[in-house]
């Protein structure tokens, strides 16, 4: 059995800049993806807290420090800066990776600079 379970997570970024005219994706500070363990081009869902919004996309790496948190191509019409989002980065695990499995979450300040990190591990289902 394959679980699918939240690896990362960045909590209440503050979206900086929204590219409609772009191909498509999310660039975040790179001390966001290191802190967070989250790779360029990897897959992550990003949630508007404003609207509700919530979308797929991949990663692409902003210079670190910088505080970029900006939405590229179609989400630039659902994501506007200073809106709240929260990015969560998905893994698929078998229950023998579970145990091995510690999620990262980031906490932020307005200018999208990390705070802390909290990890978190899972405890591997019982049998039942």
């Amino acid at each position: 059995m394959w679980y699918e379970m939240c690896r990362a997570k960045l909590h209440r970024l503050t979206v900086t800049k929204a590219a409609l005219d772009y191909e498509g994706s999310i660039t975040l500070d790179e001390a966001l993806l290191e802190a967070s363990g989250i790779l360029p081009m990897e897959i992550v869902q990003v949630t508007n807290l404003a609207n509700g919004t919530l979308w797929r996309t991949y990663v692409i790496a902003a210079a670190p420090g910088s505080g970029t948190v900006c939405l590229n191509g179609p989400p630039a019409r659902h994501f506007h800066p200073g809106d709240r989002v929260i990015v969560v980065c998905h893994c698929f695990c078998t229950a023998a990776d579970l145990g091995r499995l510690v999620q990262r979450v980031v906490f932020v300040d307005d200018a999208n600079r990390v705070q802390r990190v909290e990890r978190h591990s899972v405890a591997p289902p019982r049998p039942t």
